[in-house]
């Protein structure tokens, strides 16, 4: 295997690229690499950089709600210091505590809290970049509204390294919550959950999470039937109160503060130990209206997990053949589907983005193709890690 180039400068990392794009060499880039089975896998390259060298804290204004680091810093890290200060970027999902900054923006990593807080989009309000021609770009600033200019920034975010190399991100910051409180819900049925989910949605509460488990990983959980997680945030009063709105709901158990982090972290970690137990496993997400959440979940023969308030849907497949019949349901249904994560066994059966090849999306992809040829019109970079497209 190649050695990996690590800068330890933006400087650096611009010079690293500048010089494979000069020569046309191909580049694998990563930060930690702890994502190595998301998307697509990168075709065999010339050089390979990683960013993982890149770890300062550049402007930290905790007064303003804003901070500038570099890309190569650990995500869990960067939180611990925010913690500090009572603060928090409210990005989760799988492999968050072992991603490097620039790998959760990179890949748009998000979990249950999106349904409050947001994605990588809604958070980063800034960035530089380096790119194949030798450039360092700023985008954004240290504000939070900004709105000068193209916000180029965004062009990166889920970008998997395609485009550019991210040097750093600045965010805007969310105060870390008083108290926070999650309730757990039991099911027999998915309609009775699908019930208190709808009640849940029309009554004035405004929970930070609202997510689904079926039987299968509720299992694997330690829970039974069908599971409705839902968490709150907020001072005292306010959880005091949804507490007790929510319990309406059915039977509900209120999480200690231990056990529910337990809950979460275990959920995240779902995906990572999967791969690792099955060798041609597959992990598809799939994309609805939160209407049609409950009857997409209802498909998934195994494990499946949805964040019931917003339509996203996730199934575990411990064979490739699983996840094609499951694509393909969901496809005569209307419904959008990626394999998110993939073992190197399971990907040569699989296509990873089959809405990339459909006629509908023939427009938004072409537009995409334009936008990697003008970053990268020799297409050196990551090429095949946007799900095997670009």
């Amino acid at each position: 295997m190649l050695p990996v180039q690590q800068p330890s400068t933006s400087e650096e990392l611009r010079d690293a690229l500048h010089s494979a794009g000069v020569s046309k060499r191909t580049v694998e880039l990563f930060g930690g690499n702890t994502k190595s089975l998301m998307a697509g896998p990168v075709a065999e390259a010339n050089v390979r950089i990683s960013t993982a060298g890149l770890t300062r804290v550049l402007q930290y204004e905790p007064r303003d709600l804003t901070i500038s680091v570099e890309a190569g810093l650990p995500f869990a890290e960067l939180n611990l210091l925010l913690g500090r200060h009572g603060q928090v970027i409210p990005l989760d999902g799988p492999y968050s505590e072992t991603a490097t900054v620039g790998g959760m923006v990179a890949a748009n990593i998000s979990g249950a809290r999106r349904r409050h807080y947001g994605t990588a989009r809604d958070l980063v309000i800034g960035m530089k970049f380096a790119t194949l021609d030798g450039k360092l770009v700023q985008s954004g600033g240290m504000v939070v509204k900004n709105v000068a200019g193209l916000d180029m920034a965004k062009l990166m975010i889920g970008s998997f390294g395609t485009l550019a190399a991210i040097a750093s991100v600045n965010f805007k910051l969310t105060p870390r919550p008083a108290v926070g409180q999650t309730m757990l819900f039991t099911f027999d049925d998915l309609s009775s959950a699908t019930e208190a989910r709808n009640a849940l949605l029309r009554g004035v509460l405004n929970p930070v999470a609202v997510d689904l488990l079926n039987p299968v990983l509720s299992a694997q959980l330690g829970l039974k039937s069908f599971t409705l997680a839902v968490s709150f945030a907020g001072n005292q009063a306010v959880i005091e109160r949804s507490l007790r709105e929510a319990s309406r709901l059915g039977a509900g158990r209120a999480l200690p503060v231990d056990e529910e982090q337990r809950f979460w972290n275990s959920l995240d970690a779902v995906t990572p130990r999967f791969l690792e137990k099955f060798r041609e496993g597959a992990v598809v997400r799939l994309s609805t209206t939160h209407t049609e959440c409950p009857e997409a979940l209802a498909t998934v023969d195994g494990p499946g997990h949805a964040h019931a308030a917003n339509g996203i849907v996730r199934g575990w497949f411990t064979r490739a053949d699983g996840a094609k019949r499951w694509m393909a349901e969901a496809a005569r249904r209307g419904w959008k589907t990626v394999v998110e994560f993939s073992a190197e066994a399971a990907r040569p059966g699989l296509t990873l983005w089959p809405a990339a090849l459909s006629k509908e999306a023939a427009g938004d992809f072409a537009i995409m193709k334009e936008i990697k040829r003008m970053f990268d019109p020799e297409n050196l970079l990551n090429r095949g890690r946007l799900y095997g497209q670009l």
